[in-house]
């Protein structure tokens, strides 16, 4: 049998494309369209495979190599001699061979290899999607369950791990795609600089987790979201006569600490919301941690005030400066972001009226607020009058919670703001 030099083909308009992945060794048997290598461009991932069915006699490149057309790959000894060993060109790495898109990467887990550091995942059966997800979660190739067909990674046993979760349920054999896999199209790849002048940016490291962490949330919870309105008119009114009064004090209390006041007092009332789902099982949490929305330079972050059925408004305040503070010079320890059950997202201070906030996973429920409003209303039906009312935006996990329980706790939520004496009772 023939050994033939098999070398990159045609790849386009890439040269001097670094390799990712090493598919094979010497020894190794391949079947045509088998990939050999992964190489990544600044735009898209692609697997080089083999032109021809045989045996790996020598790899000629390795990981980090920087190749272009025309660099030989691998020594193959043909099955059949006379086959011809043109490649094919090289397919974009993604199901099906199309491109994937990227994605942010959340912080490593403890399965991760140390960073910087590529391991062998050359014996694992993923496509190139699934192998791209897992080096930017980070996660070992090798130590990841597989569940599709075949014994093959998906990309969603890659996010299964790397979140401790479990692995997928596998379908049955010959069964038809349900369409979790989400076979998209690829992302369009543009040269934006073709139609005008641009700047590239990168995301900042809390916009790439917080980034993979929302797209995972709003792909797989099957969100809902009620709008009410929450009269806050009296509200309001005491706590800017609080503040003034405590003005010499530097005490100054925002209407979130409020709301965190009212938030606990819902989830006591309806406590399906103060859970989060274990598989089949809904964990029921006997404690009340509060997390809230902070704006920072950098993007988003989510303080948690623990123990807030513990603590008063003016405590509550306090804590939140002070946690807001650390977020925004981007000192918040791990564990001041981590234990809660229910978060608050507050557009207040800049403005809009409704919008659909993304649960924080694993909670099951957001509450998402926005400017305040003077409104004429008719509380009695007869007699307008006019009232400072709060855009209450719930979003909360249908698979937990159904479409009655939401409304009531809306309306339980925007009752307890129209007169905090109710928390008391």
């Amino acid at each position: 049998m023939a050994i033939q030099e098999i070398k990159v083909p045609d790849i386009g308009d890439f040269s001097d494309v670094p390799i990712i992945e090493l598919h094979v060794q010497a020894g190794d048997s391949v079947q045509v369209e088998d990939p050999l290598i992964t190489v990544e461009s600044d735009k898209a991932s692609m697997d080089v495979p083999a032109p021809v069915a045989g045996t790996v006699k020598e790899v000629k490149v390795k990981v980090g190599d920087s190749v272009s057309e025309g660099s030989t790959i691998v020594m193959l000894e043909a099955e059949n001699e006379g086959e011809s060993p043109s490649s094919p060109a090289a397919s974009p790495a993604g199901e099906e061979g199309k491109a994937a898109p990227p994605a942010a990467a959340p912080s490593a887990p403890s399965s991760a290899p140390p960073t910087g550091q590529i391991a062998d995942f050359s014996r694992v059966h993923a496509s190139p999607s699934a192998r791209r997800v897992a080096r930017e979660l980070e996660v070992d190739l090798n130590r990841v369950p597989p569940t599709g067909l075949k014994g093959r990674v998906t990309q969603e046993d890659i996010q299964n791990f790397a979140k401790g979760g479990a692995p997928a349920a596998q379908p049955a054999a010959g069964a038809p795609s349900s369409g979790a896999g989400m076979d998209l199209l690829p992302w369009p790849q543009v040269d934006f600089s073709k139609f005008g002048p641009v700047e590239t940016k990168p995301l900042s490291r809390i916009k790439k987790i917080s980034g993979a962490n929302l797209h995972r949330n709003w792909v797989r919870i099957p969100h809902v979201t009620n709008h009410d309105e929450a009269d806050i008119t009296d509200l309001e009114a005491f706590r800017v006569q609080f503040n003034k009064a405590n003005e010499k004090a530097g005490i100054k209390v925002s209407m979130l600490a409020f709301m965190i006041k009212a938030a606990v007092a819902s989830l006591k009332q309806f406590p399906e919301f103060n859970a989060s789902l274990d598989g089949d099982n809904l964990i029921l949490k006997q404690y009340y941690h509060i997390g809230f929305a902070a704006d920072t330079p950098n993007g988003l972050v989510v303080p948690v005030i623990r123990d807030a059925d513990q603590k008063g408004v003016v405590e509550i305040a306090q804590e939140m400066g002070a946690l807001a503070k650390l977020a925004r010079d981007g000192k918040l320890k791990p564990d001041q972001m981590q234990g809660g059950c229910f978060t608050i997202s507050s557009l207040g201070g800049i403005g809009g009226l409704y919008f659909t906030p993304i649960i924080n996973a694993p909670e099951v429920a957001i509450m998402g607020v926005c400017r305040s409003f003077w409104k004429q209303v008719s509380p009695d039906g007869k007699q307008s009058e006019w009232r400072f009312m709060l855009p209450l935006s719930l979003s909360w996990d249908h698979r937990v919670i159904d479409g009655a329980a939401a409304a009531r706790f809306n309306v339980h939520f925007a009752n307890l703001l129209a007169d905090m004496r109710r928390i008391i009772m």
